[in-house]
């Protein structure tokens, strides 16, 4: 791994809830490893996302809920890092900025936590009209297709708030439904009811994105380092599903990615809201770089618009 040769001052930026202070300090830390030289300072501030409490965030319509405020800091040179949820950034970024890594992907999938009076079941084993709590479109539009005899409410809030929300004696909720990676990193593993294999996740879930300014060399190459070739590689084709279909976070596209030495299959569904429609399609290809993953991921992305994924998109 490179070294620093010189000492070297590093501005990274980040959210402030505990998970993405969490991940941040993950990404610090391999810094450290890397560049024992350099000294990093961390900001830290909220975005739109994190203030904006009481709309459900398919409603407010910006792909950049959780990284704008941060994107302003790299713009305005007060930051010279980001450390993201990579699910969180759009596939198209603003001039001059650059993902520089993609770094160390957690389980991607999604799962079950349940209300502590609900303890030791799993989903289908829930009362019929029982409520899921999640602000997940996407996790909406598949759940209603495997359990039609639940109900889904829109539940916001960091992760830690979601979690006091659920376990409120007067909950409205029965569970909830998160991702593994998030729950992972803070240590609470342990409430994890059920993970959901037939849920395919969100593009880039369980990865962290860095990025920086295009033109700022020297922390291109400070980063580079947090690289995880084949995690790169993945979220790379999944991010170009994404981007060709014209979708964002708050948008229901679920993806999977799976290697079989350096095939790499990446399998796409798109629902309706109310789950009543479904496009489903995946291919694999060789993928040993950067224009070869963005390549499957158009693959994937074309076929499925000639199954019909633009309709269902159009019509949310």
């Amino acid at each position: 791994m490179p070294v620093t040769q010189s000492p070297v001052t590093l501005r990274v930026g980040s959210r402030d809830s505990k998970l993405a202070l969490a991940q941040t300090e993950l990404i610090i830390g391999e810094l450290k490893k890397a560049h024992p030289q350099l000294t990093i300072e961390l900001s830290t501030m909220k975005t739109i996302g994190d203030k904006r409490q009481d709309v459900a965030m398919n409603k407010i319509g910006d792909k950049g809920l959780f990284t704008k405020e941060l994107e302003t800091g790299l713009s305005e040179n007060t930051i010279d890092v980001v450390v993201h949820s990579l699910k969180d950034i759009p596939t198209q970024l603003p001039e001059n900025m650059l993902l520089a890594a993609i770094h160390g992907r957690a389980d991607p999938r999604d799962c079950v936590i349940m209300a502590p009076r609900n303890q030791g079941k799993k989903l289908e084993d829930l009362a019929e009209g029982s409520v899921i709590g999640t602000g997940s479109v996407r996790r909406v539009a598949q759940l209603r297709r495997q359990y039609p005899h639940l109900e889904f409410a829109d539940v916001r809030g960091n992760l830690n708030t979601r979690l006091a929300k659920l376990d409120a004696p007067d909950s409205v909720y029965d569970a909830l439904v998160l991702a593994v990676a998030g729950i992972e990193r803070l240590q609470l593993g342990a409430r994890i009811a059920h993970a959901l294999d037939t849920v395919l996740y969100a593009v880039g879930q369980g990865a962290l994105g860095v990025e920086v300014r295009a033109d700022d060399v020297q922390t291109r190459e400070l980063v580079a380092c947090l690289n995880s070739q084949s995690v790169r590689l993945e979220c790379l084709a999944e991010r170009e599903v994404m981007r060709v279909l014209e979708g964002g976070c708050s948008v229901p596209i679920g993806v999977r990615s799976t290697w079989d030495g350096e095939q790499l299959e990446v399998k796409c569904i798109v629902a309706s809201p109310d789950g009543s429609q479904a496009v489903e399609a995946g291919t694999a290809a060789q993928v040993t770089n950067d224009d070869q993953a963005r390549a499957l991921g158009v693959q994937v992305a074309a076929l499925m618009r000639e199954r019909g994924a633009d309709a269902v998109l159009k019509a949310i």
